[in-house]
């Protein structure tokens, strides 16, 4: 084959290839679960920062912890492909632990407060100190809680500490695969109990406020890369984009309170 034919037959080869993975780069997508106290948040952030990355990013939404199939750690356990995982602090650091997710790569975006909601109409009881929420609580006629983190916090703490009878629990009912106020305005539950990001963005709730202060539980919802994550440099760029100041002013709105986060 002359030398010229031989360069350009080469050359094509080459430019074929390159293209090629020009154009598997561009196809590649980036897979994030985020967990519900993040999802509002998220949702009005992800095709911005899409477009800063490059990339698709493909989402799926499921609980930090819990028994539901949709559940963040049961996800990853059937092997549902995942680079980035956005869920309570705690949670991420179990997933380490368990090989689910790498270790040190966490980074917290956000602090998010547990807050009650009724259906829009309905009154709104006054759980302004923790003897007023008690009463409140008794009250009621049934009471929704998540069944992530900041039900836990409630059925297996705050709730029998407040009435060691048992009465509340009686009437509590734990909310698997949906949210809390999604039940209340069927009209399922009197009170709905869940992360203020996770209420204020249903329409039909009032909302009516955070718990009192001594007895509140605040989570850390943080980001991390998921293990055997595919595309972790561009699954870092995207957990960047969610935390920079730029998006601080969406993750307010959402109820929620935005975290410096390194760049």
């Amino acid at each position: 084959m002359h030398k010229n034919t031989l360069a350009s037959f080469l050359a094509a080869i080459l430019g074929t290839a390159a293209s090629l993975a020009a154009i598997s780069a561009a196809a590649a997508e980036v897979h994030v679960i985020s967990s519900g106290g993040f999802t509002a948040a998220y949702k009005e952030l992800v095709a911005g920062c899409e477009v800063k990355i490059g990339q698709k990013v493909v989402s799926a939404y499921g609980a930090s912890m819990g028994a539901a199939p949709d559940a963040i750690p049961n996800r990853l356990a059937r092997g549902e492909p995942a680079d980035v995982v956005i869920l309570a602090a705690e949670a991420f650091d179990k997933l380490a632990q368990d090989g689910k997710g790498i270790p040190g790569s966490r980074v917290d975006l956000v602090r998010s407060a547990i807050g009650l909601s009724v259906k829009a109409g309905a009154p709104k009881p006054d759980i302004s100190s923790v003897e007023a929420l008690k009463k409140t609580l008794m009250n009621a006629k049934s009471i929704a809680y998540s069944a992530s983190a900041s039900g836990t916090y409630l059925s297996e703490e705050l709730f029998p500490k407040l009435d060691p009878s048992g009465a509340v629990m009686a009437k509590s009912k734990k909310i698997f695969s949906e949210r809390v106020g999604t039940v209340v305005v069927r009209g399922e539950a009197e009170l709905g109990f869940q992360q203020v990001s996770e209420l204020i963005s249903i329409d039909g709730l009032d909302f009516v406020g955070t718990l009192p202060e001594e007895v509140q539980r605040v989570t850390v919802f943080s980001a991390g890369l998921a293990a055997g994550s595919k595309e972790p440099e561009a699954a870092k760029k995207l957990i960047a984009c969610l935390g920079s100041a730029d998006s601080a002013p969406v993750i307010k709105k959402t109820g929620l309170e935005p975290l410096p986060v390194k760049q």
